[in-house]
């Protein structure tokens, strides 16, 4: 079905709503990044008020007269509408349960510069996050790269794929996990990456297909700064 959507995610950073910003990009769909556009904050505000079902907090994605929020919730709409999940109604929930293990994972990755409060800046809480997030390096990573690797390398269908035999979004958030990690902790993850080839060949294989791409080398693509969840502060990078 051809439409174009209203993504609903603040306007300067990646956050989770760059994981749907991947899958609208893979599929060609066609959509504006609401808050990116002239008075798009108001806009946002006022779609957050409009709706018979409002969303808690941005991302939100409105299609038609449907207006999803929640990141895994909107890949499972996009995923079933546009060939990025399985059909079958197992491979559509596998597909589900690993976003949502990706969004306790990103959670865990925002904790480590926010331990305390979120409404507290970083400088307030950086012996915190230092403490945080050398316990989060030393064990959070491996624990849930390793999962990763073994789902994609228990995944008996051909093209590496983590769910099935073709690309689905699950594949796309994995690239951009990798990419967050590279940029948050690059000494840690330069140690790390190799025991990982499965996430490594998904991760090239998503920056080559040609969507995302010229996605990755557009001014849509928004850079990883220190607002968004991946941030890079040297002493945490242990």
């Amino acid at each position: 079905m051809q439409m174009e959507y209203a993504l609903y995610y603040w306007p300067s950073i990646q956050g989770r709503g760059e994981f749907v910003r991947l899958a609208l990009e893979e599929a060609g769909a066609a959509y504006v990044d609401v808050a990116r556009q002239k008075k798009g904050m108001d806009a946002l505000m006022a779609a957050m008020d409009a709706s018979a079902t409002p969303p808690f907090a941005p991302p939100f994605l409105k299609a038609d007269e449907l207006m999803i929020a929640q990141t895994a919730n909107i890949l499972l709409f996009l995923g079933a509408r546009h060939g990025l999940a399985p059909r079958a109604e197992a491979g559509r929930l596998w597909a589900h349960q690993l976003q949502l293990t990706i969004a306790d994972f990103i959670n865990e990755v925002h904790d480590t510069h926010h331990p305390v409060g979120v409404s507290l800046y970083y400088e307030d809480q950086k012996k915190e996050a230092k403490r945080r997030s050398a316990g989060f390096i030393a064990e959070r990573i491996p624990k849930f790269l390793g999962y990763f690797e073994q789902v994609l390398q228990n995944n008996d269908k051909r093209g590496g794929f983590a769910v099935g035999a073709r690309l689905s979004y699950v594949d796309l958030s994995l690239f951009q996990v990798m990419e967050g990690l590279r940029y948050a902790f690059p000494k840690a993850m330069a140690r790390m990456v190799p025991r990982y080839p499965a996430l490594i060949a998904v991760h090239g294989m998503v920056a080559e297909r040609p969507n995302i791409a010229a996605y990755l080398n557009s001014k849509r693509r928004i850079a990883f700064n220190e607002e968004g969840i991946f941030r890079h502060y040297p002493e945490l990078d242990g």
